[in-house]
């Protein structure tokens, strides 16, 4: 990256056309200023544009989206020092997603580490670093980071590689995981009772918070006494099909819905998705924690990963927006639960 300037002090040209911009309030002139600093790695420019914007606000121009732009782009752009000391900024509200993803889909954590407060900001850096494949179980910062989400330094081997965002200054892409083929078709009747699950359909139903709370979607679980075909015919679904999917791919899938903003919401990341992902899994094998009882080990929950059936399900419908459509069978217990969330953009 280039090195940073500033304008010179009998050049006055440059600091008189922003200060029309901000007196003018020209959003489009700002953003567009922030573009062509930082593709010119002048980041001490889009520090100080920042500032100003941010002055600005006291005397009632309101420049709020054009500073958490600028932000936006110092955290998944610049440098790592200055990467990190926009971490823990509001703007972030505002942007495609949590600066503690965005500054980690570009940067390692060696890179960011000596910039980082001890703080749970920087606990969730270190956490979608562990999704993107690091292994920080030796990292002394990693280790000395607040415990936020209870999740391990390193990805486990019985979980996947998760699929994680890539931003870019206009955009945001989260690709979902692959979609098997369907195989299985049930319809009719089926041999099932449903049961109170409270732990594990509220689990399930979770994993689209964001789809049901900050946008437009649905989502709804049931548990019952049968297998995934009577779960999902239980959802009230005439005719289903079914693809059988491994527990690792059953993790991908949950902690894609999960780190998913949706049609409108905000991004939680897929931190926040994994950790999600692990407590679906945790109270679907009824190990969620007990008052007195240890926390679930890992290998605990990858035994129980392996020991249930996951499938995915569709009723044959053309697939449109965000979907999760979920069935999981416990063929010693003879109990499945299954989960149908979706979310779409209004026409």
């Amino acid at each position: 990256m280039g090195t940073p300037s500033t304008p010179h002090p009998g050049s006055p040209e440059e600091p008189l056309q922003l200060a029309e911009l901000i007196e003018r309030v020209d959003l489009d002139g700002l953003t567009a200023r922030i573009d062509s600093l930082s593709y010119d790695d002048q980041w001490a420019e889009v520090v100080d544009l920042r500032d100003r914007c941010r002055a600005a606000l006291s005397r009632g121009k309101q420049l709020w989206p054009a500073a958490a732009y600028a932000e936006y782009r110092m955290a998944l752009d610049a440098p790592a020092a200055i990467s990190a000391s926009v971490l823990d900024s509001p703007a972030d509200r505002f942007t495609f997603g949590p600066f503690a993803e965005v500054m980690a889909s570009t940067h390692t954590f060696a890179q960011l580490s000596a910039h980082l407060p001890v703080a749970p900001s920087a606990s969730m850096v270190v956490q979608e670093r562990v999704c993107r494949g690091e292994d920080l179980r030796a990292d002394d910062v990693a280790r000395s980071q607040p415990d936020v989400l209870g999740l391990p330094l390193a990805l486990e081997l019985w979980e996947p590689i998760y699929p994680v965002a890539t931003y870019a200054p206009s955009r945001l892409e989260a690709h979902t995981p692959t979609v098997p083929p369907y195989a299985v078709v049930a319809g009719g009747c089926a041999d099932w009772r449903s049961f109170e699950d409270r732990a594990a359909t509220e689990a399930l139903r979770d994993l689209a918070h964001t789809w049901t709370t900050a946008s437009n979607g649905r989502a709804h679980a049931i548990a019952v006494e049968g297998d995934a075909v009577g779960a999902v015919l239980a959802l009230g679904v005439p005719c289903a099909r079914l693809a059988s999917i491994s527990g690792a791919e059953a993790l991908a899938w949950m902690c894609w819905t999960a780190a998913s903003g949706g049609a409108n919401g905000r991004r939680r990341g897929s931190a926040a998705g994994r950790h999600a992902a692990w407590w679906a899994l945790t109270a679907i094998a009824g190990l969620a924690d007990v008052p007195g009882d240890e926390p679930a080990t890992a290998d605990e929950l990858g035994d129980a990963l392996r020991d249930l059936r996951w499938f995915l399900w569709d009723d044959g419908a053309p697939a449109t927006g965000w979907a999760l459509r979920l069935a999981v069978e416990d063929p010693v217990e003879g109990l499945a639960w299954s989960l149908r969330a979706s979310d779409a953009r209004l026409q």
